[in-house]
Formats: structure tokens, C-alpha cells, sequence
């Protein structure tokens, strides 16, 4: 059986387990315990029974002997059979419970009494005696005989109302347990949630501060107090950065503009244009990275029917890529801007630094939606795979043009993240790299 991973789980079992070996060995010292009275009033009982059918046959006329054996069985469930040489006898099992009741019943009806277990193939308690109570042999006179006990006797007594009140209170331990584990484990499986959250870009609604020991108590408050200050952080970094992005792109404006009407050679007014567009789109970029994609709303989405919209606003703007797409289930809780620029990005990467053909491939494995953007370049070096999604990190010998800011992969990583999903580079054998978005269906 594999182990719980959670918290609550593991408490749990750990007191399952404890009050399971609390109750077997309540159960054993219990057993050892009546083991021994028990035996005992076994053994009294088989004293009465043989005494009591004894004096009942020798005060009867012999005669009228089988009538009473007959009324014996019919009443009492005893049972009289006349020891014979010839009987096949299986004697009691050799433990400890048997041997206390023989030895306590023996020293009431005499040394030569015999006990067994099965005598010519009927099973029962048997108990043998001779109506010569001075002689009390087992020669097979007619005066010796089997004496078998109700098998409800024989078994003796079974406390069913003490094992169900044991059952009772066992499955009560355990449901008290639950209860309380859970109880304790709840502010931390809250507060696990409100972080994952917040790993992901996002604000998470205040955490109670009221549920739990003390010790949760306080570190809910720091969260919550932590959570209050990273939101407001970046409340005012939005705000200055609107305002880098309206005092930067101002003056580029008026460059673009200056450029129009006093550059006359058009190859040098055109490289302006050109550096003024690469300065917006660097502006752009740090902006987008720094705003991040927290504050969209999750909403259901077509993938597919995503990555079809992008590749028709590529092929109006530059180059459209292929498209291979796959059978894909409804995406749950999917932010279509976000994923739009981070596919975007891919393209952007593999036009930059790649060649023909770009191809967008779809489709779903082992209960992720995967998207794939392939190109033909030169690919990356193995050791460089993950260094690269870093934030301004280029790579200056795989891939010759370095105008970009490093920021289009370490943007792509931070919207798998923010799904909850997974962002790979991979070389492909052919020649060329993958970028897969690899995110949960649920």
C-alpha cells in the first residue's frame, strides 16, 4: 500500500495504526486474561454434566435406561454411547486452554477419565465415565460409556455483545481522529493553496486567521501581511511603469516623426525608423515581462481553435507556420491572452533566430494538452537548454542575431507557470528546436 504524500493522511494512518495495535493488544491481554476462567468453567461444567447423567442412570431401573438416555438427548443435547474397545477416538488439542480445563476436570472425576475431540467420527466435546465409580475404568465394561456435550457448551461462551461495543468504539477512535487530523491540518492545507497562488502571479483572497493553534494563527498573519505587500509593490511598479512607457515612448514618437520630415536619403531614414521600432519593441517587451499576466481572468478555452486565431494574424504580419493539430479535450481555466503571447513568443524566437518551415502541432497525451512550435534552425546545445528560459539570457554562438532583450523565453515560462504547466526546449534530432507548452487538461 503506498504511503499518503498529504499531512492529514499521514497523521491519520499513523493513529490508525496506533489505536489498531492498541486494540490487538487490548484484545490479547484480554484473551489470556479468561483463558484460564474460561477453561475452568468448561471444565466444571463437564464435571456437573458427567455426575448429574451418572446418578441419573444408576438411580434409574435398567430397564428404563435407554428411555432416559433418549430424554437426556432430547432435552439437554447430551449424548450416552457405550465405550467400546473397538471405538476410534482423536483426543483434545494439545493447548493450553485444553490442558487447564483436563487437568481441573480430571482431578474431580478420577485419573482414568478420558477426553477427545472426535470418537468414531462424530466431532464433539467427549468426556468418558463408568457407572462403578470405584472402578471408573475404560476396560469396556457395559458399565462405561461416551458422554458428548452440547456442542454450545462445549464451545463455551463468545462475548459478541463485547466485540460489538469493541467495533463500536473502534470505528468512533477513528472517526474522532479524522475529525480532529483534519481539523489541525486545515489552516496549512489553506495556506499550501493561497501560496500556490500566489507562485503563480496572482493575489490570493486573505487567508483566516482565526482557524487553528496559535503557531498557524501567526504564520497565516505573515502571509496574509506578505501577500498585502507584494500586491501593493506591484500596484506601484504598474504605476511607474505606465508612466516609463508614456515618458519613454513620447520622445520616440517625436524621433519617428523628426525622422519623416529631416532625414532626406530614405536607406538612412528607413534604418532610423527600423532602430526607433526595435527601441518601442525592447520597451514593449521589458514592460510585459515586468506588468506579468496575473490580473486575466481564467476562462475555458479551444486551443486549437487559439492557435488557428494566431496563425491567421501571423500570415497578414509575416510568415504563417503550419499548422498540425491534434484532437484536443476543453482546456479548464486558460488565460487566451497570456497563451497568446506565449505561443507568440515561440514564433517570434523561431523567426528571429531560426529557418523554415515553422510548425504549430497540438495534442493530447497522459492528460496534458500539448503544444509544440518547431523550427529548422541550428538548434541549442544540450548544456544551454535551460539557461536560455532565464530572464535576459541570449545565446551568442548558436544563434547569430542578438537584437532581442532575453525576456521572449523567460515570458514563456512564466505563463506555463501561471497554468500550472511545464515549458520545455528540445533539439530535434532532424535539426532544429522545440518549444513545448506542456499544460493540464483540469
Amino acid at each position: 500500500m503506498p504511503v499518503p504524500q498529504t499531512l492529514l493522511g499521514r497523521t491519520f494512518l499513523f493513529f490508525s495504526l496506533l489505536i489498531f495495535v492498541s486494540g490487538i493488544t487490548w484484545s490479547a491481554l484480554f484473551s489470556l486474561a479468561e483463558r484460564e476462567p474460561r477453561a475452568g468453567q468448561l471444565a466444571q461444567l463437564t464435571v456437573s454434566v458427567v455426575n448429574l447423567t451418572r446418578a441419573a442412570l444408576i438411580a434409574a431401573d435398567p430397564e428404563k435406561r435407554l428411555a432416559l438416555l433418549q430424554d437426556l438427548a432430547d432435552r439437554e443435547g447430551v449424548r450416552l454411547y457405550p465405550e467400546e474397545a473397538s471405538d476410534v477416538v482423536i483426543p483434545l488439542p494439545d493447548s493450553y486452554f485444553f490442558d487447564v480445563m483436563r487437568e481441573a476436570a480430571v482431578a474431580q472425576l478420577g485419573p482414568r477419565t478420558r477426553f477427545a475431540s472426535e470418537v468414531n467420527g462424530l466431532r464433539g466435546m467427549w468426556v468418558s465415565f463408568s457407572l462403578n465409580e470405584d472402578n471408573n475404568s475404560s476396560d469396556g465394561n457395559d458399565d462405561n460409556y461416551w458422554l458428548m456435550l452440547p456442542g454450545a457448551r462445549a464451545r463455551g461462551f463468545v462475548p459478541w455483545q463485547w466485540l460489538g461495543w469493541g467495533v463500536a468504539s473502534l470505528a468512533l477512535a477513528l472517526l474522532v481522529t479524522w475529525l480532529t487530523v483534519f481539523r489541525v491540518t486545515r489552516p496549512l492545507r489553506d495556506l499550501a493553496d493561497a501560496a500556490k497562488v500566489l507562485g503563480q502571479g496572482r493575489y490570493p483572497e486573505h487567508v483566516s486567521e482565526t482557524t487553528g493553534a496559535s503557531e498557524f494563527q501567526q504564520v497565516t498573519e505573515a502571509f496574509n501581511r506578505m501577500s498585502d505587500d507584494l500586491k501593493r509593490n506591484a500596484a506601484e511598479r504598474t504605476a511607474v511603469l505606465a508612466g516609463l512607457s508614456h515618458d519613454l515612448r513620447t520622445p520616440l514618437a517625436r524621433l519617428r516623426l523628426e525622422s519623416e520630415l529631416s532625414i532626406a536619403d530614405e536607406s538612412a531614414r528607413e534604418a532610423v525608423a527600423a532602430d526607433i521600432e526595435q527601441m518601442d519593441a525592447i520597451i514593449a517587451q521589458f514592460l510585459a515581462y515586468a506588468r506579468g499576466e496575473g490580473d486575466e481572468t481564467p476562462v475555458d478555452s479551444d486551443i486549437n481553435a487559439l492557435v488557428e486565431q494566431i496563425a491567421s494574424h501571423r500570415a497578414r504580419v509575416s510568415l504563417a507556420p503550419r499548422l498540425d493539430l491534434g484532437e484536443l479535450p476543453p482546456a479548464r481555466s486558460i488565460r487566451p491572452k497570456a497563451l497568446t503571447r506565449a505561443i507568440t513568443n515561440l514564433l517570434d524566437n523561431a523567426r528571429k533566430y531560426a529557418a523554415e518551415p515553422f510548425i504549430v502541432k497540438t495534442r493530447h497525451e497522459h492528460g496534458e494538452i500539448i503544444i509544440d512550435v518547431l523550427d529548422s534552425g541550428p538548434g541549442i546545445p544540450e548544456t544551454e537548454l535551460e539557461r536560455i528560459k532565464r530572464p535576459f539570457t541570449r545565446l551568442e554562438n548558436a544563434r547569430t542575431d542578438t537584437t532581442g532583450t532575453g525576456l521572449g523565453l523567460a515570458i514563456v515560462e512564466r505563463i506555463a507557470h501561471l497554468h500550472s504547466g511545464k515549458f520545455e526546449l528540445l533539439n530535434r534530432p532532424e535539426g532544429g528546436l522545440i518549444g513545448r507548452l506542456r499544460l493540464p487538461v483540469q
